[in-house]
């Protein structure tokens, strides 16, 4: 009788410890990191397919939302706690990707993640010139130099069908991944005039933040049936890049990203696995990411 009441403690206490431990592990999860897998070389040279990655989240901030109405594609309020420190430029963030389904609007989807380099902050103005990052008054190198300088090399028919155009696909703006911009990067309270140009940027962001549909019929805007000539807008955005330019679906095609989205700063390679042999590549554990 003693042993089976002894067994039946260290049963208790053992099934006491797996649930505390399981629910730390989960605390852990939503406030102070998150592993991701890199499934493509859209990062490389610094990232490759294979990678392990860690994400600190209290560098920038953990976030607290809905996860039942994220999953169901729901519009779901998004908080942030306080961090460290904000994005900067040339930080490898990650993030939930705005459009899972369609990229005409902003959905929040828990499940799909991408990670990208931050070129362009809140209150930035963006270009590209012979396929280089521009930002007005920024001197410092952005995003993989070797990689846009291969770009600005390449003629319009060098690039697979589907790589050249660009966002917003208008055919009056043209852009494209050599000749981009200017764009200016919004921040939470920053003003935009709403013509027809303004309209074509930031349809997707204004109808997100509003819960609304906007028209643009010629230089006239209009979110429902008012008419606005121009937007306060009540988030903060950023402009993101893959390191691999080549070969990347980022900013330059599907627009601006709500800081609300990023998950984190990408810390380290905490481990990695050669996707053709399986074998772990030791020179890459822990190995810090820039």
């Amino acid at each position: 009788m003693i042993k089976m009441k002894l067994y039946f403690n260290i049963v208790v206490n053992l099934a006491i410890t797996s649930v505390c431990l399981f629910l730390l592990w989960i605390l852990a999860q939503v406030f102070v990191f998150a592993s991701f897998r890199i499934p493509s070389d859209s990062m490389s040279p610094e990232l490759r397919k294979g990678d392990y990655i860690l994400v600190w989240k209290p560098v920038v901030g953990a976030r607290l939302f809905n996860l039942n109405k994220s999953l169901n594609l729901e519009q779901t309020e998004i908080y942030r706690l306080p961090g460290f420190r904000k994005i900067k430029r040339n930080d490898v963030v990650v993030f939930n990707f705005p459009h899972p389904n369609d990229w005409s609007r902003i959905e929040m989807h828990i499940m799909k993640y991408y990670i990208k380099r931050c070129i362009g902050l809140p209150g930035d103005t963006v270009s590209i010139r012979k396929g280089m990052f521009k930002v007005d008054g920024v001197d410092i190198p952005l995003g993989n130099v070797a990689s846009q300088k291969r770009i600005g090399l390449m003629r319009p028919e060098d690039f697979p069908d589907g790589v050249y155009r660009s966002f917003p696909y208008d055919s009056l703006l043209d852009w494209n991944i050599k000749e981009f911009g200017p764009l200016f990067v919004p921040g939470k309270g920053d003003v935009v005039k709403m013509d027809r140009t303004g309209g074509v940027l930031y349809r997707k962001l204004i109808e997100w933040e509003q819960g609304k549909k906007m028209y643009v019929k010629g230089d006239t805007v209009l979110l429902n049936d008012s008419v606005i000539t121009s937007y306060q807008f009540r988030k903060n955005y950023y402009f993101v890049a893959g390191d691999h330019g080549e070969n990347s679906q980022d900013s330059r095609y599907w627009g601006l990203l709500p800081e609300e989205y990023i998950v984190g700063v990408a810390s380290r390679i905490w481990k990695s696995v050669d996707s053709y042999t399986g074998d772990i590549c030791w020179d890459r554990v822990w190995k810090k990411i820039e």
